[in-house]
């Protein structure tokens, strides 16, 4: 069978001059082409608000049916979310194939949902999508018996597409809930441990897998704990946690969270909610940003936007401009604490975790213990996760000077040599 080539027509509406007006269309062109869609035409309006029937102007209704027509397209895709009467009517005036920017981000979602728990999540933002928009793709249907009060086979087939709906959306949340529970007994295993988190943060395609891979390289993890890397819209969905262990034997766990992209859906912003509170929950976040990028600052915005929408506010946040080595460019903010690397090239990893350990290792002293001979588990743990300094062996115990955590300090107090004297 031969598959059916998509050719859209693109349609932005500017609302009051927003700045980012011309960037998220272009990146309406960019989550298109993520869908193998071709653009064949881009249309835009300068709106004080939308219209109620079309979301656009009669007059522009006009000239996208022009343009349909002229460039032999199949399909219009508008850079906002449409209401179902307004697909509708647009429908109706364009005789083709109608849809938006919310419903293109959920495809490009379905398509790169890999573990069960993204499928589910996917799975549940699309229907809750569709549950408003049913009369739209029942339109065919009509009500066509019955008396005042009484419904039609088309009002039925509604009511029960609905109910078939909300059953599912019921059964996925069930199950996402027990996905959700088992993430949230590991965050406070964590906790309990008291290992850091950090969280990496940041648009899609920053390259935040990449900064993650690059981590990983410094604690010489084995390979099959990287994480996947491609150069995509959208190239993880899933929250992977790595365990990074420095060569001082400090360590921190690692999450590489879903990018974000403007005009992020609310469907997925709340679908995505349980993977997102690692980032609320996270004791240091990595905000990644392409320094390639030419909207490189519009991404900045609209990713602190998302993340003051999910209620970070008071984490700290290390912001690491990746893909220095694409640019010639010399730029670092001067008012945020900033980071200048390359992931893939492994530049300045050094200089990035010199700031991390800054954040979370601040609490780390000095101390000395002297550890009796039978208490040789003591000594296992602190060579493997504090910096050893000297270790000497007396009459009546080890002898072991390091630098460690304060909670570490005062679990093994007793032993501490100033408290021995």
């Amino acid at each position: 069978m031969e598959e059916i080539i998509q050719r859209a027509i693109l349609v932005g509406v500017d609302l009051n001059n927003d700045k980012n007006f011309d960037y998220s269309v272009e990146e309406l062109k960019n989550l298109a082409e993520a869908c193998s869609v071709e653009v064949a035409d881009v249309l835009t309006q300068k709106l004080e608000r939308v219209n109620s029937a079309h979301y656009i102007g009669s007059g522009k209704v006009e000239e996208v049916a022009h343009l349909v027509a002229k460039n032999d397209a199949n399909l219009v895709i508008f850079n906002d979310e449409l209401s179902p009467s307004q697909i509708r009517n647009l429908e109706h005036e364009l005789q083709c194939k109608v849809i938006d920017r919310t419903i293109l981000i959920l495809d490009i979602f379905a398509s790169r949902a890999k573990t069960r728990e993204a499928q589910l999540q996917v799975e549940v933002a699309q229907l809750k999508y569709m549950m408003p928009r049913l009369i739209g793709l029942n339109a065919s249907l009509s009500r066509q018996a019955g008396g005042i009060g009484s419904k039609g086979p088309g009002e039925k087939k509604l009511e029960l597409d609905r109910r078939r709906i909300e059953e599912q959306i019921h059964k996925l949340n069930k199950e996402l809930d027990a996905l959700v529970l088992a993430r949230q007994n590991q965050r406070k295993l964590r906790k309990k441990n008291a290992t850091p988190v950090v969280a990496l943060v940041g648009y899609t395609n920053a390259g935040k897998s990449t900064t993650m891979n690059a981590l990983l390289n410094v604690s010489n993890a084995e390979a099959d704990k990287s994480v996947f890397e491609k150069n995509m819209l959208f190239a993880t969905l899933e929250t992977s946690t790595r365990q990074i262990q420095l060569p001082d034997n400090k360590q921190f766990l690692l999450t590489d969270t879903v990018g974000f992209v403007s005009k992020l859906p609310h469907q997925l912003v709340k679908a995505f909610r349980s993977t997102l509170e690692e980032v609320t929950e996270a004791d240091l976040l990595l905000h990644v940003v392409d320094l390639s990028h030419p909207e490189f600052q519009a991404q900045i915005e609209i990713t602190n936007k998302v993340l003051d929408e999910l209620g970070v506010k008071e984490t700290p946040m290390v912001y690491v401009y990746n893909k220095a080595d694409l640019v010639d460019n010399e730029f670092t903010p001067s008012t945020q604490e900033a980071v200048r690397i390359s992931a893939k090239n492994l530049t300045n990893i050094d200089t990035l975790i010199n700031s991390i350990k800054s954040h979370l290792f601040h609490h780390y002293v000095k101390e000395t213990f002297l550890i009796p001979y039978d208490k040789g588990n003591i000594i296992s743990y602190l060579n493997d996760h504090a910096t050893v300094f000297e270790t000497e062996y007396l009459d009546n115990g080890t002898l072991i000077t390091v630098e460690c955590s304060d909670q570490d300090v005062e679990r093994f107090h007793q032993y501490k040599k100033s408290s021995l004297l």
